[in-house]
């Protein structure tokens, strides 16, 4: 379980910080866009240039490695519903990196997060552990 909650947290904080990122980087975005080809092709190259881009997307790759591993060794009924947690981790980070305004009602809904989280974490604790595979039969010695 610790494994569980220390990638699960290292790859929530890596998610949080990439889309934080990202936002930050299409917001600097000088084109807008539009449904055109030029326009389109403008806005991927002023995107492929941008650090903050890039280095989010980046994060974002870090945080799916970590699910990749996660889910590799976890149920996926556990796993899937505790990265909500970064919807909780993104609205502090977007709070104190961009300054954003998050009202009452939304801080609200966090601790809804929060508390769906924790029954999940508390439905695993309460789960029987599985029993330690038993050993293969011994062979019989031939004489």
């Amino acid at each position: 379980m610790t494994r569980l909650v220390m990638v699960l947290l290292f790859g929530l904080v890596m998610e949080a910080v990439g889309v934080v990122l990202i936002s930050k980087g299409q917001k600097e975005l000088t084109t807008r866009f539009e449904p055109r080809v030029q326009v389109v092709r403008q806005m991927a190259r002023e995107a492929l240039t941008s650090p903050a881009l890039l280095l989010g997307v980046a994060f974002e790759a870090g945080f799916f490695g970590c699910l990749l591993f996660l889910l590799s060794r976890f149920d996926v009924s556990l796993v899937w519903p505790l990265t909500s947690l970064s919807l909780v981790i993104t609205t502090l980070t977007a709070r104190i990196v961009l300054h954003e305004q998050v009202s009452g009602l939304r801080w609200a809904g966090v601790g809804f997060i929060l508390f769906g989280a924790a029954i999940v974490l508390y439905t695993e604790k309460q789960r029987p552990s599985a029993p330690p595979p038993s050993a293969p039969p011994a062979s019989p010695v031939s004489p």
